[in-house]
């Protein structure tokens, strides 16, 4: 016992300081704390851990986890080393491989109507040895329907063959009289409607009295192709032999329930051609592999492709995997860094690189016409720079949550400073730079906690149920016996952690 020495009384305990000298540490905070969580007015050590999986079924070394929720069951996509992506439902169900590509060290990854899309990207290093982010090379997006059997890549191919051919009926029928030109159109079991085919589309000067007999209709390989559709041109005055260059409606009569048949008779008026098939002429067949996705007003949205790391590809409304090579696409300038998240947040399409962000906002036309406009141009984000929230996408009713090399920062249309890690700003920049494709966060909205995998393999742990600002929120990096890679959430809150093994 020291003599009249008088005891300090912490009232309150704000977890980790690390910022400027120790000396400046107030006495509501620590200079070296571990694996805490609070409470009011106090602390204790944080809560263990048990196995998400059972021992039979556990997958080693995670390196990226997602939430999945099909229609009918919430589970998580497990991208392993070795480039292999697994469906886990519970404990005790595992699907997969679902996906194997050896050169993919991560993937992006939205899912619609119950669909997972799945864009492979790696880790790529320039001149100086900076790290950098985009879709792997010769490689696409994929979709999976959630139900155990492979992924597969999005879109698909347009109709081939030789030989598809129009005639008059001898059966009554009717038809505007006229010159009129067809095509085919796969439909797939994801909805997704090819390009027009065959090469050479069927032509015919069709009689008013008459049907239409069609022949040699392209029947696909592939299994995925569960209907097909006839479209067609209204009359054409005056055909100049450039078969795509005319307008293109589906045929109200024209659709073929199956991918068998080769034949098909049909009747129609010009004026029962209302719903529009042209955008389809421009439909890539192939998707390729990027590193942003997410959707936008019922889009989705890719950014980063080996070929083009500031294009970001967009989608035809409610038509995830049509993607129009003529116009759907935005320009994020070039800059020679690449494009590494996106979001949307209050109608506005939030693009973002490592150290920039910009928006576009749909303007009604084609993708190729919305204006761009910086935002901020000292502040982005990484690959997974921003929060999910529960167990969905980032967006957080008022606020984004986003990393930057600065600190975590909300961001509400702008940047709000000082960082939410002011507190811990030492520790926070001497994170390495060239790592920050590792970090990994999701936000526990119910519970008030924001859990972030850090690049150095640990994880931060942070309580803001007192609120999120630089005051009263409180920080604690927890450690466990080996490296954290990746975090989400389930069931709503219940945090899932992805630990491998130390690196060496």
């Amino acid at each position: 016992m020291i003599r009249d020495h008088k005891p300090t009384v912490i009232q309150k305990f704000n977890g980790l300081w690390a910022r400027g000298d120790e000396l400046t540490c107030p006495e509501t905070h620590f200079t070296d704390c571990q694996n805490l969580q609070f409470f009011t007015g106090g602390f204790r050590t944080r809560d263990g851990i048990a196995p998400y999986q059972s021992e039979d079924e556990a997958l080693p070394d995670a390196i990226r986890i997602y939430n999945y929720k099909t229609q009918d069951a919430e589970g998580l996509l497990v991208l392993t080393t070795g480039g292999n992506i697994y469906h886990v439902i519970g404990p005790d169900t595992v699907y997969g491989p679902i996906l194997t590509l050896t050169d993919m060290t991560d993937f992006g990854f939205t899912q619609i109507a119950g669909r997972a899309y799945i864009t492979p990207f790696a880790t790529y290093q320039d001149d100086l040895g900076k790290n950098y982010q985009k879709g792997l090379e010769d490689e696409f997006l994929y979709v999976y329907l959630g139900e155990g059997a492979d992924a597969r890549k999005a879109a698909g191919p347009a109709p081939t063959g030789v030989g598809f051919t129009a005639v008059n009926s001898a059966t009554s029928g009717f038809t505007d009289a006229g010159f009129h030109i067809f095509a085919v159109v796969y439909e797939t079991d994801t909805g997704y409607l090819t390009a027009p085919g065959p090469a050479i589309f069927a032509t015919l000067t069709t009689l008013a009295d008459k049907r239409i007999d069609l022949s040699s209709i392209p029947v696909s390989p592939d299994s995925y192709v569960t209907k097909r559709h006839i479209i067609a041109t209204k009359v054409v005055v005056n055909y100049n032999g450039d078969q795509t260059g005319y307008q293109f409606f589906f045929v109200p009569t024209g659709t073929i329930e199956d991918n068998v048949s080769t034949t098909k008779s049909i009747s129609f008026y010009d004026f029962e051609l209302l719903e529009d098939a042209s955008y389809l002429l421009y439909n890539l067949a192939e998707i390729p592999a990027g590193v942003a996705l997410t959707t936008y007003h019922g889009r989705l949205v890719l950014g980063a492709t080996f070929e083009d790391e500031s294009l970001v590809m967009v989608s035809q409304i409610g038509e995830p995997e049509a993607i129009s090579e003529l116009d759907g696409y935005v320009i994020f300038p070039l800059d020679s860094y690449p494009i590494t998240n996106a979001q949307e947040f209050r109608d506005i399409l939030y693009l973002f690189k490592m150290t920039k962000t910009g928006a576009v906002v749909d303007n009604g036309g084609e993708p190729s016409t919305w204006p761009f406009q910086f935002i901020d141009q000292g502040a982005g984000t990484s690959v997974h720079g921003i929060a999910k929230v529960l167990d969905s996408e980032g967006i957080n009713i008022n606020f984004l949550i986003i990393a930057a090399y600065s600190g975590i920062l909300l961001f509400n249309g702008s940047y709000s400073r000082p960082d939410l890690t002011y507190n811990i700003e030492n520790y926070w920049l001497d994170l390495d730079r060239n790592e920050f494709h590792k970090l990994h966060f999701a936000n526990d909205s119910v519970s008030a906690y924001l859990y972030t995998a850090m690049p150095d393999g640990s994880l931060l742990f942070a309580d803001y149920t007192e609120g999120l600002n630089l005051k009263n929120i409180k920080w604690c990096p927890w450690v466990f016996d080996g490296v954290v890679s990746t975090v989400a959430l389930v069931e709503t809150n219940k945090l899932v952690i992805g630990i491998r093994e130390e690196e060496e």
